[in-house]
């Protein structure tokens, strides 16, 4: 395993859809563990293969329930509720903003062998499936919030005044 280079907010990479995984290979058996290694790395709850650079309809979430999954095609089946809160992404580092959400999903997928699976989420499982997906679409989570990116640094720094 090897932890892969990030591609940037600014990287055209970032901004085209992916294309659909046809047949499991080792090369993308390779990136799949590679991207699982680049996330945890970076601190990160997800990571989709556009982020380091690969347009395949990919993507790896952990959001530490003791469940790390991988979405190949993955589709929307079902979403319902809502939810409101900040977003940060690894291709976006140091910024966050506001988005609005479901607050569950439903997702048809296939997994690393290629087999069908239903994968749910509510909360922070159901942000985290849908802010990747949208990096399959060239999609980043700025086009959906309800507000401009923010520096992380200085909110810090103003709580800290705050206290």
């Amino acid at each position: 395993m090897a932890i892969r280079k990030l591609r940037y907010i600014g990287d055209e990479v970032l901004d085209k859809p992916c294309k659909p995984v046809k047949k499991m290979t080792p090369s993308l058996k390779v990136l799949i563990d590679d991207m699982f290694e680049t996330m945890y790395d970076a601190n990160g709850v997800g990571l989709a293969a556009p982020q380091v650079g690969i347009l395949r309809r990919i993507c790896v979430i952990d959001v530490m329930d003791d469940d790390p999954f991988v979405l190949i095609n993955p589709e929307v089946i079902e979403s319902s509720g809502e939810q409101t809160a900040d977003e940060g992404c690894l291709s976006v580092p140091g910024k966050c903003a506001s988005v609005t959400r479901p607050y569950y999903v439903k997702v048809r997928s296939l997994d690393r062998d290629m087999n069908p699976v239903i994968i749910e989420g509510e909360g922070l499982r159901a942000r985290c499936i849908l802010h990747e997906m949208d990096h399959l679409d060239g999609i980043l989570y700025g086009k959906r919030a309800n507000e401009p990116y923010r520096d992380v640094e200085q909110e810090e720094d103003q709580e800290e005044w705050e206290e």
